[in-house]
C-alpha cells in the first residue's frame, strides 16, 4: 500500500454534545461494501428514562489494542498508520475474547459469519485520501475528520482528548473526543 495517499495529518474527532441521534452515520457506515450491510458505528440513548441525548461508539483505536493483544488467532492488526483493523477472516475463529476485552465496548462478533467485526475507519476510503463515511453524512458535525487546526478554528472552546482512564488502566486512542477546554483526560469509573 502506499503511503501517497494516506493523509497523515488527518484525524477523526468525536463530539458527543453535538450527537441528534439521527443515524445517518449508521445508515452510511452500513452502505460500505466491505461491511456486508452491518453498521461498525452505533448510535445509542445515554440514559433513555431520564433524557433523549444520543451518543456515538465507534472504534477508538487504541494505542496499545487489547482487542490484538487478547487475540489468540493474531486475527486482528493495527497498521503504521495506527488503525486497528476488523479481524482476518482467514484468522478469526470467532472466540469474542476482543468482544469482552475492549474498555469502550465496541468489537461485535457477527453470528452469521462467526467472526468477529468492527469499524476500521473506513480503510478503503481513508488510504485513497477521503473521509470516512460516517463523517461525510454527520448534519451536526458530531463526527468529523479533518486537521487539529480545523478542529480549533470550529470548536474553540473545546479541546481534543485522546486519553482515557479505565480504574488503574490508562489508554490513548488515535480517535480523539472534545472536551471543555483545559481537560486532558477522561476518567470512566
Amino acid at each position: 500500500m502506499s503511503t501517497a495517499y494516506y493523509k497523515t495529518e488527518m484525524e477523526f474527532f468525536v463530539d458527543m454534545q453535538r450527537c441528534i441521534g439521527c443515524k445517518a452515520c449508521e445508515a452510511a457506515c452500513a452502505e460500505c461494501e466491505t461491511n456486508g450491510q452491518q453498521s461498525m458505528i452505533h448510535v445509542n440513548y445515554v440514559e433513555r428514562a431520564v433524557t433523549i441525548q444520543t451518543t456515538v461508539q465507534v472504534c477508538m483505536h487504541c494505542d496499545d489494542p487489547v482487542c490484538a493483544n487478547v487475540c489468540p488467532a493474531d486475527a486482528i492488526s493495527k497498521d503504521e498508520f495506527g488503525v486497528v483493523h476488523t479481524a482476518n477472516t482467514a484468522r478469526c475463529i470467532g472466540c469474542s475474547n476482543c468482544v469482552m476485552a475492549c474498555p469502550f465496548g465496541v468489537p461485535f462478533k457477527e453470528e452469521q459469519y462467526d467472526m468477529m467485526m468492527k469499524c476500521n475507519m473506513c480503510y478503503d476510503r481513508t488510504s485513497a485520501g477521503k473521509k470516512p463515511m460516517c463523517a461525510t453524512v454527520c448534519p451536526s458535525q458530531a463526527l468529523y475528520y479533518g486537521t487539529r487546526e480545523e478542529m480549533r478554528q470550529m470548536r474553540p472552546n473545546s479541546v481534543p482528548v485522546n486519553t482515557f482512564q479505565f480504574g488503574k488502566l490508562e489508554v490513548k486512542t488515535k480517535v480523539n473526543i472534545m472536551m471543555s477546554a483545559g481537560s486532558t483526560m477522561l476518567k470512566v469509573d
